[in-house]
């Protein structure tokens, strides 16, 4: 293996250790968070049927749901009051919060 080869291999091997850089603000989201938490909960994890969990989700996933509903092209009764009050750095925020939190499988059915 000649040597950019072995240093381009040794970069993705360490690039999981690499702290994850998001682009909304985590402690921010945090603050925002609290008007998510009846139905997603500060954790992320659904308080009720009709709500996904969130908590890890990928942040431009969260950040693409969450302008669909602020612009209406995605419907839904508690999403379409509360998504068109938020700007978009309070989604870009609220994305990388819930994004940034950490979840553990613990086990797999039948597994």
């Amino acid at each position: 293996m000649n040597g950019v080869l072995k240093i381009g291999f040794a970069l993705l091997l360490g690039a999981g250790s690499i702290p994850r850089a998001y682009a909304g603000d985590v402690k921010a989201g945090a603050v925002l968070a609290d008007k998510c938490q009846t139905c997603h909960g500060l954790d992320g994890l659904s308080k009720i049927a009709e709500a996904p969990n969130i908590a890890g989700q990928n942040e431009q996933y969260l950040i693409k749901q969450l302008t669909a509903f602020k612009n209406g092209e995605r419907q839904n009764e508690m999403m379409s009051l509360v998504a068109p009050s938020l700007s978009d750095r309070e989604i870009e925020d609220l994305a990388g919060y819930y994004s940034a939190i950490e979840i553990k499988v613990v086990s797999i059915p039948g597994q």
